[in-house]
């Protein structure tokens, strides 16, 4: 890989951040989307994602899963502030994001940057390589040393395209190789941090090991930060050093993916990784968790804890008090009064 001379950047960070802090700080995050029943129906609210904590550290990697509609992409957006929050706290670098107008977010917008799902849609179809990949550096009045066109050419060969393919368009190029080129977006303005939405699952089992690689070395190469969100969970243990599992707009349980994968604390978490297949198992008694019911509409969602309709192991405690993350003896901090307790099997 051609290096990009990160020193620079990393002592960057080193002076705007403050002592021992994150570089990001989630607190309390809420989005709540209105919608109407009817034509004149009450106004109610969509509880998307309902008061989550979490913090990520320079370099590393978070891992967010859960099932689809559990608040992943609309946490995603919100950190790298496509999306207004509705309440709650974003702290990156030390300065409060949450609400920052669009003139002083396009400093920090070289930091931020978001890899999209859809590598056939997140590209313009009208543009070619070399103005997809260059659009952040001409959005932000950057001329690179040795041209923009030298640049957009290093960015490319870094991910493992031709650089040569500088005036060809996106059509011309497969979906793995199209997600390539949204990572050398994402990399054009050397950023601190990446938030990567489920940026494998619209790929083949084969491209996605390929694209995972790729973001790894990245990773160690650049010291990158990720919040990578998917609900493929191998994908997760493969690519993540700390896990965050959420459930209908929360969170339920944080911790390093041997704490998740190997003893987890929470119902929820058990029930998810039970339904990985593994291969070496086949024909054999897998202890399978199957959750009866369907997850609550996020417009009402259950009083107390929200996966007590579903959970097997619920008591009358679990709809009265809405259990707080708090460390677990596997080390992981979890919301449960009733924390599943040894390894998993």
């Amino acid at each position: 890989m051609t290096n990009l001379v990160v020193p620079q950047q990393a002592a960057a960070a080193t002076r705007t951040r403050p002592p021992g802090e994150p570089l990001l700080k989630v607190e309390g995050l809420v989005k709540h989307f209105p919608v109407r029943s009817g034509l004149f129906g009450a106004k109610q609210h969509v509880r998307a994602v309902d008061g989550i904590d979490f913090t990520v550290d320079p370099g590393e990697t978070l891992g967010v899963v859960g099932e689809s509609g559990c608040g992943k992409t609309t946490t995603g957006r919100m950190l790298v502030r496509l999306l207004e929050p509705t309440s709650g706290k974003i702290t990156f670098e030390g300065r409060d994001i949450t609400h920052m107008n669009r003139s002083s977010l396009r400093p920090l917008r070289q930091d931020m940057q978001i890899i999209f799902q859809d590598p056939y849609s997140s590209l313009n179809p009208r543009h070619t390589v070399g103005r997809i990949v260059a659009m952040p550096l001409s959005v932000n009045g950057i001329e690179p040393a040795g041209g923009v066109k030298k640049r957009v050419q290093e960015l490319l060969e870094i991910v493992g395209l031709n650089p040569e393919h500088y005036n060809r368009y996106p059509h011309e190029f497969s979906g793995g190789q199209r997600q390539r080129i949204g990572v050398a977006r994402a990399l054009a303005l050397k950023p601190k941090m990446i938030v990567a939405d489920e940026p494998v699952s619209a790929l083949d089992v084969s491209i996605q090991a390929q694209v995972i690689n790729l973001l790894r070395d990245l990773q160690r190469e650049f010291n990158l930060a990720f919040v990578f969100i998917a609900h493929d969970l191998a994908v997760v243990r493969h690519f993540c050093e700390r896990i965050a599992v959420m459930y209908l707009g929360k969170i339920v349980e944080v911790g390093s993916r041997q704490q998740i994968y190997e003893q987890p604390s929470h119902p929820y978490t058990k029930a998810l990784l039970s339904a990985v297949p593994d291969v070496t198992k086949l024909g054999a008694s897998l202890g399978r968790i199957r959750l009866e019911g369907d997850v609550p509409t996020p417009i009402n969602p259950p009083s107390g804890c929200r996966f007590r309709t579903r959970c097997w192991k619920a008591q009358d405690l679990c709809a009265q008090v809405e259990p707080p993350l708090d460390p677990k003896p596997n080390g992981s901090i979890a919301a449960c009064h009733f924390p599943e307790v040894g390894p998993l099997r």
